[in-house]
């Protein structure tokens, strides 16, 4: 089904990578909206190759969903520093008062995102305020987490215990945190200039032993396939692109490993089927960073929708770490 070719990447300075991974998680997206709750085998007749619009969610072409909202929630507390309690007051704005919606709507949201925010929004801290049972495992707080791998680049292991935090808005189980975590660390990687292999291959012992002396080893177990093997490796029909949070993360580095661009790495993300637009969200912010804003499809980013709102805010969050 993929035609994965030999990469072939110009290295991009910080505001690339911060335009990429941010602008990236938007359009993998949008990308998938019109594609969400596809089988693979159905989507393979009709498989996503540019920016479209209806399908599932009947909306017109470059609308995105909760996953770019909630992370743009995010990057707007997190310009004025890092608050969780801010950032889940963000949240409830979004699903109250429509921050954050492309086009004034709320048309896309998982039930423990829904039940977290009626929390708060009924006076409850965002602190830990996540559903934490094994089965409120959904990929709601790993599709939104990008925003702070910026933000703790030049952190020590401390950044692991706020990644939780902040995915404990919504998602307060240990797979939950863990996932986040990866991906979190991935995503410095990247950041740090080394390739997507090298990211990936590093990211693996920091995880393992941050966790393991925490007492959870025996959760990391959930983790083997990218943990203790290369999911890279894996066959195509190996990957399930459902909304758990473990097969969106599994997947969208996969897609990350085997790519050699920004469409190379989002198209076969969404065309796995399933949660469409969050396996894209997720793996066009890794693909984001790894390439930079340059290799995004300019008619993609073009599409989106309150794109001049975005790229204002994007422009206000590296400016607020650069002063």
């Amino acid at each position: 089904m993929f035609n994965f070719k030999k990469e072939n990447r110009i290295i991009p300075n910080g505001q690339s990578q911060l335009l990429g991974g941010l602008f990236g998680v938007c359009v993998g997206d949008a990308l998938g909206v019109p594609f969400e709750f596809l089988s693979r085998k159905n989507i393979r007749e009709c498989p996503c190759e540019e920016m479209v619009g209806y399908g599932t969610h009947n909306q017109r072409p470059g609308t995105w969903s909760d996953d770019s909202s909630l992370m743009l929630c995010t990057v707007e507390s997190l310009v004025n520093d890092y608050d969780v309690e801010d950032i889940g007051k963000k949240f409830t704005d979004w699903f109250y008062n429509k921050l954050w919606t492309p086009y004034g709507n709320v048309f896309d949201i998982g039930c423990t995102t829904q039940s977290a925010l009626k929390r708060i929004n009924n006076g409850g801290s965002s602190k830990e305020n996540g559903a934490n049972d094994e089965q409120s495992n959904g990929n709601g707080s790993l599709m939104r987490i990008l925003p702070m791998a910026y933000f703790l680049k030049d952190y020590d292991e401390r950044k692991f215990e706020i990644i939780g935090d902040v995915s404990a808005i919504t998602h307060g189980h240990i797979h939950s945190k863990i996932a986040c975590s990866i991906y979190v660390e991935l995503a410095i990687n990247l950041l740090k200039g080394d390739s997507a292999q090298d990211s990936y291959d590093k990211m693996k012992p920091v995880i393992i032993e941050y966790y393991t002396k925490r007492g959870f080893g025996s959760e990391l177990k959930n983790f083997d396939r990218l943990l203790c093997n290369n999911i890279k490796k894996y066959k195509e029909r190996d990957i399930k692109s459902s909304g758990y949070v473990i097969h969106t993360l599994e997947a969208s580095i996969w897609c990350l490993l085997n790519a050699s661009s920004y469409s190379s790495t989002v198209l076969p993300a969404i065309n796995l089927g399933g949660d469409t637009d969050t396996t894209g969200a997720v793996a066009g912010g890794l693909a984001g960073i790894y390439y930079g804003i340059e290799n995004i499809p300019k008619e993609w980013t073009d599409c989106l929708a309150r794109k001049d709102d975005i790229q204002e805010l994007l422009s206000k969050y590296y400016n607020s770490m650069h002063k």
